[in-house]
């Protein structure tokens, strides 16, 4: 396993039960002594961006859960170093953050490949201890993310690519059932 870093993936183990990570997988922005954050990939949120941000009438552009903290608040990754300033290089190519305004502004005058961005509502959080202790506990298994996974094309294929991603044993785990009493 990989110890928790920027850039690094947290596969939830195909038996996690806590309803906030069931099957997810998240994406790493910063580890640090006082703690860690980052963002669910692959669950997809209730409302679309034009529905939570205002002046943004007909641009359905999809919202991702990020995670259970602070659910008032949007975040995103992207591809645009040069022209949303401000962002924060988590793994090569991909950044996280920056001018909102320009983001907005890249929206309106249809300048954005959304393929090439991406939009969460919240984010995960661990507290200074709290994920080296899930990670000791073997609630995640870890791999270095790429740029095709934080920005896969079907995110309901994102955990079980991720396994895929770790190869070897791992990608059984893909086809495990979410509770194998019911086998």
């Amino acid at each position: 396993m990989i110890d928790p870093a920027p850039g690094i993936l947290l596969i939830a183990d195909p038996f996690l039960k806590d309803p906030n990570f069931l099957r997810t997988v998240v994406f790493l922005c910063e580890h640090k002594d006082e703690g860690s954050f980052g963002f669910v990939l692959n669950r997809k949120y209730e409302n679309t961006l034009n529905e939570l941000i205002p002046g943004l009438e007909g641009h359905q552009l999809p919202v991702y859960y990020g995670g259970p903290v602070q659910m008032d608040t949007i975040h995103f990754l992207h591809q645009y170093p040069a022209e949303i300033p401000g962002g924060q290089e988590v793994i090569n190519g991909v950044y996280w953050g920056g001018d909102f305004e320009a983001v907005i502004n890249m929206i309106k005058n249809e300048e954005i490949d959304f393929n090439k961005i991406r939009f969460y509502i919240g984010y995960s959080g661990w507290s200074t201890g709290q994920l080296v202790d899930e990670m000791n506990e073997k609630t995640w298994l870890t791999v270095v993310a790429n740029r095709k996974l934080v920005f896969h094309r079907n995110f309901e294929e994102i955990w079980k690519d991720s396994l895929k991603h770790l190869g070897g044993d791992y990608e059984i785990m893909a086809n495990f059932p979410i509770d194998p009493q019911l086998n």
